[in-house]
């Protein structure tokens, strides 16, 4: 088949057409129908020569082009598509490197085999500007619920048919049980769509947690309109979860809000959920506050919070141990992923059991350390004494609201505690060294007889070996392993050293060492406030 012989109005008709059935530009399908051409074109006159072809938008007139471009002698290498400056004036005008010499060539016969190569390219062609116009359309929707018909399930996974595409829902993303059969109606949340190599691929979900919220924007229009917010999302799919939701109208009830008229709200969610159940919780920014709302149904009695560790406390009651935890600890563990926090939860018997001995220990303290009797160190204990240092260097008046405590007295304590710790810091003092702390270790400021010699236990000895350390190995930490929190211990610890306060011994030693240079430090420490001037 000539090309000259064919309508060539055909061309740009078999473009709108094959665009309009695949909903993408007509131009792609244009541009395609050029590069099966040129194609075609090359394997007629030389694969090595830069044959172009263009066809007009408006009349369909294809022509066909060689294109040589004027290359240094020595670079030449493709004798078809380039030219020295020297070859290139017989063409052209005052040639130089980098300039392109285009001439028309006649068009190609179009045999069977070239014909089909032409084919392909276009199929190939239309096949990524659909896969790009798919990407596109749902890039934007991943966040978004949509309806969908079930097509097929495989190995577990339901194929979703979403209109200009299909979607994947895996087999991990259903709840509980559920099973579709072809043509089921599906209401799904759109977790992810990737570029992938074979196209676009979209993930679908029915157990995500904003897969709830956004149902609960669907029939709460005050969330749509933003007059509540949901603030956290933790679910059990198909079993229970927690929502927590704060108004911005302190008219409106969140939480009322939520449930609706006779529950009509929060039950149609539970409906389209398989029937899980739904707690609905006030947020609050304290955090205790918010856990004890979140512990609902139980009551809880006490809440202590270590903001460090991101753990939180709990005592409750004796009858309420088993509610608060939830049958198979679900209740626990949906607070926890609620407020982000890891809980620790024991009855009131356990924490005065805990409370007991921790009572009992600090008196043999004071008994072993400072001779005193139980009944002595007990009063100690009682008004809030926790250890030998607190005692030796307290104000004196501090010692003196206790009953029986004279200035005597009281000056006697603190002597007999001061005696203790001098002692202990020697002792650690020459261990560490027998161990082999250098003096510039154990004359930096901040450490104590006591860290030093925990500093040598772990081989830190010298103030290099200080100034290599990281915070965390100081202060300790903790790492997310497997989605679980993990302790890492800090070697100095036990003596409450935080992460701020190591960073700062950390890169004081640096700075002795002449590894850091102040000027330097100073200079990062300025410019991200002045970053922040900047934005406000």
């Amino acid at each position: 088949m000539a090309i000259t012989s064919a309508n060539q109005l055909e061309l740009l008709q078999t473009a709108e057409a094959v665009a309009r059935e695949k909903m993408i530009d007509p131009g792609l399908v244009v541009e395609a129908m050029e590069e099966s051409l040129a194609r075609a074109a090359k394997s007629r006159y030389g694969a090595e020569m830069d044959i172009r072809v263009s066809i007009d938008r408006k009349t369909g007139r294809a022509t066909f082009t060689r294109v040589r471009t004027v290359v240094e002698d020595e670079e030449l290498e493709n004798y078809q598509a380039e030219f020295t400056v020297e070859q290139a004036k017989q063409y052209m005008e005052n040639p130089s490197v980098g300039d392109t010499f285009v001439e028309e060539v006649p068009p190609v016969e179009m045999g069977r085999i070239a014909a089909q190569s032409a084919k392909q390219v276009i199929l190939q062609k239309v096949r990524e500007a659909e896969r790009d116009r798919q990407y596109e359309e749902f890039k934007d929707r991943a966040g978004t619920i949509i309806n969908g018909l079930v097509k097929r399930e495989e190995y577990g996974n339901v194929i979703v048919d979403i209109g200009r595409g299909e979607a994947v829902l895996r087999r991990n993303e259903k709840i509980g049980r559920e099973s579709y059969r072809p043509n089921d109606r599906i209401r799904v949340f759109i977790k992810d769509v990737r570029r992938e190599q074979r196209g676009p691929q979209i993930f679908l979900s029915r157990t995500a947690p904003e897969f709830m919220a956004e149902l609960f924007k669907m029939e709460v229009p005050e969330i749509y309109d933003g007059v509540i917010e949901i603030k956290a999302v933790a679910r059990d799919p198909g079993s229970r979860a927690k929502i927590a939701v704060i108004s911005y109208d302190g008219s409106i009830d969140p939480v009322g809000a939520c449930v609706g008229m006779r529950g009509s709200r929060v039950q149609a969610v539970v409906n389209e959920l398989q029937g899980e159940k739904i707690d609905i919780i006030p947020w609050n920014e304290d955090q205790p506050t918010f856990l004890v709302n979140a512990l609902q149904p139980a009551e809880v009695s006490k809440v202590v919070l270590d903001e460090e560790a991101e753990r939180i406390e709990v005592v409750v009651p004796d009858e309420q141990l088993s509610l608060a935890i939830g049958r198979r600890g679900q209740n626990v563990r949906l607070a926890s992923q609620l407020t982000g926090l890891a809980i620790d939860i024991m009855t009131e018997e356990e924490e005065s059991k805990r409370r007991q001995a921790e009572f009992e220990e600090r008196t043999r303290l004071f008994m072993a350390a400072l001779d005193l009797d139980e009944f002595f160190a007990q009063l100690l204990v009682s008004e809030g004494f926790t250890n030998l240092e607190e005692v030796a260097y307290v104000e004196v008046d501090e010692l003196l609201v206790i009953d029986g405590v004279d200035e005597g007295t009281a000056t006697e304590l603190q002597a007999r505690a001061r005696d203790v710790i001098e002692a202990e810091n020697e002792r650690a003092l020459a261990n560490a060294r027998e161990m082999g702390a250098e003096q510039s270790l154990i004359d930096f400021e901040g450490l104590s007889p006591q860290m030093v010699e925990a500093l040598a236990e772990d081989d830190v000895k010298t103030l290099e070996d200080f100034a290599t350390c990281a915070d965390w190995e100081l202060a300790g930490g903790w790492t997310t392993v497997d989605g679980e929190r993990v302790k890492d211990d800090g070697v100095l610890e036990k003596f409450d050293v935080n992460l701020e306060e190591a960073q700062t011994m950390i890169m004081t030693a640096r700075i002795m060492l002449g590894w850091v240079d102040p000027e330097d430090l100073a200079a990062e420490e300025e410019a991200p406030a002045e970053d922040t001037e900047a934005e406000a």
